[in-house]
């Protein structure tokens, strides 16, 4: 058996790679634990090292990678690179305040001592989309690796090439062996590897079902998860923004990633009497960005990561148009030669409840425009949804608009005035059927760790 990376800009077949047995994921899980066992032992300042030494391999090599991004998924290269930068930055973050993070945290109590010790739990499980490759994947190994864990790797079987090159910078940067390990299999394999009594977490990034049969396995094993799933993110718009730089910003939420992010902005809020202006401004932002070759440093857009992800969101606009959405920009599959997974920048107004667009995640480069009465309705439609990852407000009223964020907002990041983003030194993650736990700062080092207490009489 094996498993295939194929070209969304033409469909070639770029590797195939053999796929794991059973018996060799089985092997791979030990190693992992057997390289744990002496890992943990390791003091801060010895993993601090090589997570800079990763750090310093990541930047060096960021165009290979993003080249090979562009390849396996059609991210643009100055996309790629700006990931790998990221992934670079993530590791030094960690590297300069893991220690501190994980410091003993002395409590006072009728003991002579008692404090709180944060302990390494062993091998973690973690389950990658394709959409960020290497940013998923790195932003969850940092700090499991400060904190003294192991790690395997299930990726999505489209960016194996990007996997084995992780697994290869690690092992580059002088980390033990086997301390991260790859497995190349089927994602019908995973509930084995989670059944295998040497994964102590697991943590996935992806749907919200594949996070539901995840959650339930690893719950009947007692096995500790952290999920980060899909998202509808609403954008809010109110009357007294300024709405040329909401707009723009806007654009590029939507566009992000070739409109393949759980955080990308999806559901735009727009106060009716705003919204013609608003969506003005939008569309001329929107139409303005070059689609093309990734390979191409001009381009802005580059094609989605497969041909039948592609088809699936054409047909969730056409079932949206037929429900009463009008289709004022893109909406339609480019006519390129060739087998390829392109698709246009595209806008839906009149979206309302009961049309798809309104209730669904749209996984690409179309946005959804929806008109509020005023601030009030705006939060209520903003939170009529079952996901609750991101969130963002524009107004020029910043008591308002604090307000709206901290306390109106149903979800996991909520952001004024800017497009939502993961930032290594604040917690990511979302609410309700967006997952739960979260990545990144000291709260996500902290979520795969024994937190011991420690009392002496």
């Amino acid at each position: 058996m094996s498993i295939s990376s194929i070209n969304p800009i033409n469909g070639a077949i770029i590797k195939k790679y053999g796929e794991d047995t059973d018996h060799s994921i089985g092997q791979k899980v030990d190693q992992a634990h057997q390289a744990w066992l002496n890992y943990k032992e390791t003091d801060f300042e010895t993993r601090s090292g090589l997570l800079l030494q990763v750090s310093k391999l990541l930047s060096g090599r960021k165009d290979k990678l993003a080249e090979l991004m562009a390849l396996e998924m059609g991210k643009p290269l100055k996309d790629g690179v700006s990931e790998i930068l990221k992934c670079a930055a993530v590791c030094e973050y960690y590297a300069k305040n893991g220690a501190a993070f994980l410091a003993d945290q002395l409590i006072e109590t009728d003991a002579s001592k008692s404090y709180v010790s944060f302990q390494p739990i062993g091998v973690v499980l973690a389950i990658m989309p394709w959409n960020f490759p290497f940013w998923q994947v790195f932003r969850f190994l940092a700090p499991a690796l400060m904190a003294g864990n192991a790690g395997v790797l299930k990726h999505s079987s489209g960016v194996t090439g990007c996997a084995l090159e992780i697994e290869r910078i690690i092992e580059d940067a002088g980390f033990p062996e086997h301390v991260f390990k790859t497995l190349i299999c089927d994602s019908k394999a995973i509930p084995k590897v989670i059944e295998n009594p040497y994964i102590k977490a697991v943590t996935l990034t992806g749907s919200t079902e594949a996070g539901k049969k995840v959650a339930e396995q690893a719950g009947k094993l007692i096995k500790k998860t952290v999920l980060e799933l899909g998202g509808s993110d609403p954008y809010i718009i109110l009357e007294d923004a300024d709405l040329e730089e909401a707009a723009k910003i806007c654009a590029e939420a939507r566009l992000i990633n070739n409109g393949q992010s759980c955080i990308a902005a999806k559901r735009f809020i727009v106060q009716e009497s705003v919204k013609e202006k608003f969506t003005q401004l939008f569309k001329v932002e929107m139409e303005s960005k070059r689609t093309g070759d990734p390979l191409l440093a001009e381009t802005d857009l580059g094609p989605m990561a497969r041909a039948e992800l592609r088809d699936e969101l054409h047909q969730q606009v056409l079932k949206s148009i037929e429900q009463g959405a009008k289709c004022i920009l893109g909406g339609e599959i480019p006519s390129i030669a060739g087998h390829h997974a392109y698709y246009q920048p595209t806008i839906l107004t009149q979206v309302k409840k009961g049309v798809l667009a309104y209730d669904e995640e749209l996984f690409g480069p179309v946005a959804a425009i929806i008109a509020a009465k005023d601030a009030d309705d705006a939060i209520y439609i903003a939170n009529d949804t079952n996901f609750g990852l991101g969130a963002a407000v524009f107004t020029k009223n910043s008591a308002l608009a604090e307000d709206i964020a901290r306390n109106k907002l149903a979800a996991g990041s909520c952001f004024v005035n800017q497009g939502v983003k993961s930032d290594v030194a604040l917690p990511f993650g979302g609410i309700n059927q967006s997952g739960y736990g979260r990545e990144l700062s000291m709260f996500g080092i902290h979520e795969f760790v024994n937190i011991k207490t420690v009392y002496i009489k």
